[in-house]
This record gives C-alpha cells, structure tokens and sequence, in this order.
C-alpha cells in the first residue's frame, strides 16, 4: 500500500508512536525492527547511526539505537520487551541506507521478543494505522521520493533557462548516483524538463505538482548518453 506517496508494506506491523514497523520471521520467535519510511523521508539524509551497548531484556518503550542527520536527532525504540541478537551494521557503516531503503537492507536490529503474545497486542497493521499516518503526513508535510534527495534546489520567480543554468551547475560539483530535488514555479518546466534530461543524459526520475510548484527528482549519471543534441 502507499499512504500520500509513501509506501507503507502491508507484510508487517507497525509502532506508529515510536515510528517503527516489526516483521516476524522463524515463526515469531525473531523479528527484524525498522525505522519508517516517512520519518526517513522527514529527517532527510542521516548522518549517523548508533547502537546502544545494551544487553539482555531491553524494555519496551527502550531505545537500542540513535539516529541522526541535519535537522533530525531521535531514538529508535523497541515496541514490546525483547532481547536484540543482532545488529545491522550495515547501517552504522552506511546510515543513509536507512533513508534509502527503510522497509528492506536499511533495518536496524533483529530481536526475540520476551512475550510472543505482546506483538498482536501493542502493534498495528499497515490498514490500521493508514489513517492516522496521512494525517501525519499532511500536517508535517512530507514528501517521499524513489531516492532521497542529497539537495534541495528551491528556483522560484525565474525563467527555465536560469533554473537550468543553476541546476547544471550544481551537478557538476557532485559525484556520480547523486539525487537533487528541483522545485521552480516556471510553467514550462516540465516540457524544458524532458528537453533538458534528453539533452544532458542525467535521468528525471520523478516528477511531481503540488499547486503552482513543479518538483523533479533528478539523478546524476555517471556516464550520461544525451539522446538528443539541442542549443541549451
């Protein structure tokens, strides 16, 4: 399912307060705990992930790790008692794995609960907090993407050609893989927008209108292949 373009899995629970999901796996003897792709998509790209040196029981309600970027620093809290046997160092290696892939290679820990039983209890489905969440994402006015963006280009009140000049020049300082996020309020962008990816080669993944505002996700190639020629 996908709630406001934000997926949301429908093979596991969730933890809304705590804005985690929890996926059962040997038979509900183990779990694998995640951090939601909203919250993800709302801190921006994190910077840091640490493990809590905890050991035995973590309480629920516990935090067994922290997560951080620019404009975000919270705990990632377990939703029921549970031991944790595992750590995805991956993530703490790489924390914009988190970001990038929330629901699948970004998980944090892997637990065995305390009390089997308490999952049911204290988790929702995916149908069950959907409601709940739009309205979260509304308010807090969240916008997912494919990739999370590495900048946000915001070009208002200016011709195509200037928003372009400024978005290529902003490419060139970055490396290969790189995901910029373009928002202008130029009507014809999104013609000169097709134009402009056939010209350079770079990939328009999404596109996206929100009122008067045109936004397009934009990936750098590593190898660009224009299929076109044009004057710019």
């Amino acid at each position: 399912m996908e709630i406001e373009g934000c997926p949301l899995p429908e093979d596991r629970l969730y933890d809304l307060e705590n804005d985690v999901w929890w996926v059962s796996e040997d038979g509900g003897s183990t779990a694998r705990v995640g951090v939601l792709g909203p919250l993800a998509a709302f801190a921006g790209p994190f910077t840091s992930l640490t493990f809590r040196p905890v050991e035995g029981v973590v309480g629920r309600g516990r935090s067994v790790a922290t997560v951080e970027s620019m404009r975000f620093t919270g705990a990632i809290r377990l939703p029921v008692d549970a031991e944790v046997v595992e750590r995805n160092r991956n993530v703490s290696e790489r924390p914009r794995l988190v970001n990038d892939a929330p629901y699948g290679d970004g998980w944090v820990v892997r637990v065995r609960p305390v009390r089997p039983d308490d999952v049911a209890h204290h988790l929702e489905t995916a149908d069950q907090v959907a409601g709940r969440l739009a309205e979260r994402i509304r308010t807090q006015r969240i916008r997912c993407w494919p990739a999370t963006p590495d900048v946000e280009l915001y070009e208002i009140g200016l011709e195509c050609s200037a928003v372009l000049t400024m978005l290529n020049e902003d490419l060139q300082g970055r490396p290969a893989g790189a995901h910029v996020l373009l928002v202008t309020d130029d009507p014809t962008s999104p013609i000169e927008m097709v134009r402009w990816s056939d010209q350079t080669g770079h990939t328009v993944r999404t596109y996206r209108r929100e009122g008067t505002l045109h936004q397009f996700l934009i990936r750098k190639e590593a190898h660009p292949v224009p299929r076109r020629r044009g004057s710019g």
